[in-house]
């Protein structure tokens, strides 16, 4: 089943909330490129497999994480999505999060993904070490999108 870009970009969100790695592949292109725009293009991911890395990475080690439903505004194959998270950590902080997502969407799966959002309210409201953390995660999905956008 083909999905329409709408549902492609729903489905990727309510998978993404639902922390079902196995499962959100089916939502991306096999060259999809994901942008986490606060830290640049140069620190991109490519591909299915490698998104889910990169997406562990923030998210995985959380409490909970909770993808709140927001205005989703589709063109065509463009579809801009803003909605909010709430990242729990293990230690008990709780970061509230706005996110404008943008997303191109060929035969039903995602192609690009750039999350705008502001990195400094999770790093000064995250425990102490998270960045630390980050830094000494796998980043073996890292691709360096500079100029590919």
């Amino acid at each position: 089943m083909t999905h329409t870009a709408e549902e492609a970009v729903r489905g990727l969100w309510r998978t993404l909330s639902a922390r079902d790695w196995d499962a959100l592949g089916d939502y991306l292109a096999e060259d999809c490129l994901y942008i986490d725009v606060p830290t640049g293009p140069a620190l991109a991911a490519k591909g299915p497999v490698d998104i889910v890395k990169r997406l562990r990475v923030g998210l995985a080690d959380l409490a909970s994480y909770v993808n709140h439903e927001g205005l989703l505004v589709a063109d065509g194959d463009a579809v801009i999505y803003e909605h909010s998270e709430t990242w729990t950590f293990t230690s008990g902080e709780v970061v509230d999060l706005a996110f404008c997502s943008v997303h191109r969407v060929r035969e039903g799966r995602v192609t690009l993904w750039k999350d705008y959002w502001d990195f400094a309210a999770v790093a000064d409201h995250a425990p102490p070490g998270w960045i630390d953390s980050l830094a000494a995660a796998d980043m073996s999905w890292i691709h360096d999108a500079t100029g590919e956008v």
